[in-house]
């Protein structure tokens, strides 16, 4: 499989004016209590002036939830855990990114159809280029599921060459084969060296905070570790990494700018990312004092 940054896109192009009355946005997953997506959003749609509402859906039927969708006019959607994959085959088109990648995170209305792409492998791309060159580099990712899907994307696209590493076999074996990488299983990480290693798993998420996805005394054979789990703040993974003289990169940027990239593709403006960015912050900072 081959991939170019050059693939094509959707690219609604929603005059803003029509953005002055009132349009909404969902997130669908399950569970979806613990997301920072409806804060961050409407942060975001504030700062603009725009007459905008962004709810969270805990879904528990899919097909009923995106028909939900196209019967009230939503102007798109966010898709989370467990969904990404799923969601797919309930849309009338996709764009070349989220047929690569094989799963989708975004929604878009265009007219009476709802298209559906990918900003995951973006907003990680985006934080992972402030602290590091991709090309060349060797990246082992940690999971087999949709945004495991986006990293790989982003990965061969920038060049580097990614290995899937995941507990279960077949899921991983199945991926890696095809993205046209190498897997190992999870109980081989310790024979793994590499420049960068990502979690892509939900192991460490609040609230079992006390979970890392690999052994610490593995973590010195990466020079940064990069986790997309934003809350915590700094999961276990991260702390003991940071113990292990490797740089990290927390899941709390690559969060704000994958969300920074639905926000442009649903209002045809530039996302107020420093905004985002704080209100989310501030939240997870104000939770973390409270527990």
């Amino acid at each position: 499989m081959t991939f170019s940054k050059e693939s094509d896109s959707l690219n609604p192009i929603p005059s803003p004016t029509n953005f002055r009355e009132p349009f909404r946005l969902a997130l669908l997953g399950h569970p979806v209590g613990h997301s920072l997506s409806p804060l961050m959003h409407a942060a975001a749609l504030k700062f603009l002036n725009l007459a905008g509402s962004y709810e969270a859906w805990d879904v528990s039927d899919l097909k009923e939830a995106v028909e939900k969708l196209r019967k009230e006019g939503y102007r798109g959607a966010s898709v989370t855990i467990p969904f990404k994959r799923e969601v797919m085959a309930l849309l009338d088109d996709l764009d070349d990114q989220a047929r690569a990648i094989g799963a989708v995170n975004t929604l878009i209305r265009q007219g009476v159809r709802l298209m559906g792409t990918n900003t995951d492998w973006e907003g990680l791309f985006r934080a992972l280029r402030r602290v590091t060159e991709i090309k060349g580099k060797q990246v082992v990712v940690l999971g087999a599921g949709g945004t495991a899907r986006a990293a790989l994307y982003g990965l061969i696209s920038e060049g580097g060459n990614p290995v899937v590493v995941n507990r279960t076999e077949e899921q991983g074996r199945v991926l890696a084969a095809e993205f046209g990488c190498p897997f190992y299983p999870l109980t081989a990480i310790g024979e793994l060296k590499g420049d960068v290693l990502i979690n892509t798993t939900p192991v460490g998420m609040m609230p079992n905070t006390d979970a890392s996805p690999v052994p610490a005394q593995v973590l010195h054979h990466f020079r940064l570790v990069a986790d997309v789990i934003y809350n915590p703040l700094q999961t276990r993974l991260l702390r003991e990494a940071e113990q292990a003289g490797c740089a990290v990169l927390s899941g709390v940027e690559m969060f704000v700018e994958q969300g920074a990239a639905q926000f442009r593709l649903w209002t045809a403006m530039e996302a107020p990312v420093d905004r985002m960015r704080q209100v989310v912050r501030e939240e997870l900072e104000r939770r973390e004092k409270e527990r």
